[in-house]
């Protein structure tokens, strides 16, 4: 698995990108990370320079990054989860939860995550009409330039949600919709008890918002942070606000400004 490295410090962090991203999603973080840190960021499995998984099941693709995880932690690190690679975060800690090594995980980070499906990833997946609403959606400069007009009131004027559509093949992105839908529910996540902190935007999409509701209240430990000013890309438009609560260091705050990084929607 291809993983970029920033800082050689002995606190590790571990950022799994989503569905339309890649390594370069935690660049934003980069001038933020505390000393005496490393941020390890990947190709998830059959994105950027990663081959994809031995199969398109979730219990795969954990295993690959329990694997992972199991590599790099030194003894332990933090794993921080964007959008669809929260998912994927929580998949990959109950797979070290079952194996008796969640030691390897000190805590939690879960960036605008998903509880539940809303209808437009339904639509994606669909066997019937799902390979075409995609190619209309993202497969074109038109489709992507009118979703993320349409997606405004989600995120910051300076932000595109679907740039990075535009280096990952539809058959990656729609892959890893299915993968993620084998999740039954987040119920099945209840039994983690190590720490966990929620971040999202302010104005992200109201099923994030209810998502953070809806795990805050599985997970008693959970602390749910709301990023003022925010959509649904934090990382690129908060940067300083989430390395603060990511990587947990008094970084002054100053929520206006956009760092280059790439974009996606999720």
């Amino acid at each position: 698995m291809h993983v970029e490295r920033h800082g050689a410090g002995p606190r590790v962090f571990l950022g799994l990108h989503g569905w339309s991203g890649d390594h370069r999603t935690f660049d934003p973080l980069v001038p933020h990370l505390p000393a005496g840190a490393t941020l390890l960021a990947p190709d998830l499995p059959g994105c950027g320079a990663t081959p994809p998984p031995k199969s398109w099941r979730l219990d795969t693709v954990a295993g690959e990054l329990a694997e992972l995880v199991s590599e790099l932690a030194r003894p332990s690190l933090v794993l921080i989860g964007n959008c669809s690679g929260a998912l994927l975060g929580l998949a990959t800690a109950m797979r070290l939860l079952a194996s008796g090594e969640i030691s390897r995980l000190e805590r939690l980070v879960l960036i605008d995550p998903f509880a539940y499906w809303p209808w437009y990833f339904r639509v994606f997946v669909s066997e019937s009409i799902g390979h075409y609403a995609f190619a209309v959606a993202f497969g074109n400069p038109v489709g992507r330039w009118v979703v993320n007009a349409a997606l405004a009131a989600n995120r910051r004027p300076e932000t595109n949600l679907t740039e990075g559509f535009t280096a990952r093949s539809a058959g990656i992105a729609r892959a890893y919709l299915r993968l993620l839908r084998q999740i039954e529910g987040p119920e099945q996540f209840a039994p983690l008890a190590l720490p966990i902190d929620i971040l999202h935007g302010e104005r992200t999409f109201g099923a994030v918002r209810r998502s953070a509701q809806i795990f805050a209240g599985i997970w008693p430990q959970a602390r749910v942070r709301v990023i003022s000013g925010a959509g649904h890309l934090p990382i690129l438009e908060a940067p300083e606000t989430v390395a603060r609560y990511a990587f947990g260091t008094n970084v002054p705050v100053r929520t206006g400004a956009v760092s280059p990084g790439q974009g996606g929607a999720g």
